[in-house]
């Protein structure tokens, strides 16, 4: 089951995504690259978009890491406890 912000197979290819970018916020990046290709790049034109999806990578980044942290705090925890 797709989340709403992973999009389908289908999506990202009609929409010429790279493979390194089809990730859990695929979703977001489409109506981000529509934006800026209608308007020619412009920085200012896509705040919205580009804070919506930069959002999206930095939480889903800032998620693994924690998890990744509290695995390794626990594996202390229960090292120093043998």
């Amino acid at each position: 089951m797709a989340s709403s912000t992973t999009a389908s197979q289908e999506q990202l290819k009609a929409n010429r995504v790279p493979l390194s970018w089809r990730d859990g916020c695929s979703a977001l990046l489409i109506p981000l690259n529509v934006c800026r290709r209608s308007n020619n790049y412009k920085v200012w034109e896509c705040d919205h978009e580009r804070h919506t999806y930069e959002k999206c990578v930095y939480f889903s980044s800032y998620v693994r890491r924690m998890k990744e942290l509290s695995k390794q705090k626990l594996a202390a925890a229960e090292e120093a406890a043998e």
